[in-house]
């Protein structure tokens, strides 16, 4: 028993998650021919202009396995090529709706695209995540869950902060915080990820309608945030130290109950308060987006 126990540990031990990350360029335009002009305008807003549109998209291929003799989980090469043939040289430079046939039945949003790649990779590499960014401030993680994928926006806002608690002394808050507790504050320039889970729609390909999600952030965080005293101008923080934490806190406080009527549950807020210091927050319903496999895909600031 002794023996099976070491050699399980020995296994784990040797395990490690490799990524692997490929470019393609491509088009798609969201429109479903059932609904009228009017009403895949008002769903899809302007990816359903016709002829369509582009992106530039970066993958991310996660790959669990063990160590060999030569130390590697897989041949590089080997995956390299496996990701081409199957799938950056069939999507590069193509119209996404037409190229592979999983887009006749469901649109090739940025979700539903990651969720297909996954389909057409799996028989070939032992896949653990999918992430794909359609742009630096939109990205989908997948990870072979049926329907259930994760769609991350990214945006911004610049505000000023003091930290510094009413009840301390002057010197007693610069002991605790530093240059931070000076009276007159100081500003930061934030960027905030939003990360929603949910179901895929297996006709619009989406998990929520992104428009919509795009601006509850926008009218629920970015507005009354942008431009602001943060101690001064935002109600929570009359009493509540604004550190880069409890900025992430009462972000994902405010926005849980507006993303859950858009039909998706909030996952992750990330608040990024410069280069070299950030917080992020999970909403308390469990997640199949497991910590190790987090840690080891590539974050983009």
């Amino acid at each position: 028993m002794r023996d099976s126990q070491s050699r399980d540990r020995d296994r784990h031990a040797m395990e490690c998650i490799i990524n692997r990350r490929a470019l393609f360029s491509a088009s798609h335009r969201y429109w479903l021919p059932e609904l009228s002009e009017a009403e895949n305008q008002k769903l899809f807003g302007a990816c359903a202009r016709f002829p369509g549109h582009g992106h530039n998209y970066v993958l991310y291929v996660s790959m669990r396995g063990e160590l060999d003799e030569y130390g590697m989980v897989l041949n590089l090469s080997d995956v390299k090529r496996v990701i081409k043939d199957e799938v950056t040289s069939q999507l590069d430079y193509a119209y996404l709706n037409d190229v592979w046939p999983e887009f006749q039945a469901s649109l090739p949003t940025t979700e539903n695209l990651a969720r297909v790649i996954w389909q057409r990779l799996a028989p070939h590499l032992p896949i653990v995540r999918i992430q794909l960014f359609e742009s630096p401030s939109l990205w989908a993680d997948y990870l072979g869950q049926a329907m259930e994928a994760y769609l991350t926006i990214q945006t911004h806002f610049s505000a000023a902060h003091r930290l510094a608690k009413e009840s301390l002394s002057f010197e007693e808050n610069c002991e605790i915080y530093g240059k931070c507790a000076r009276p007159h504050g100081h500003g930061h320039n934030y960027h905030l990820e939003v990360t929603v889970a949910g179901e895929i729609d297996p006709r619009t390909g989406m998990l929520a309608d992104l428009a919509a999600l795009q601006r509850v952030v926008q009218d629920t965080v970015v507005e009354p945030f942008d431009h602001s005293f943060l101690n001064k101008d935002i109600p929570y923080f009359a009493e509540v130290v604004p550190t880069a934490e409890n900025i992430a806190v009462h972000i994902r406080d405010l926005l849980a109950g507006p993303i859950r009527e858009l039909g998706a549950r909030l996952y992750k807020v990330k608040l990024i308060e410069s280069p070299n210091n950030s917080a992020e927050v999970y909403c308390p319903q469990p997640s199949r987006l497991s910590s190790d496999v987090e840690a080891a895909v590539p974050v983009l600031l």
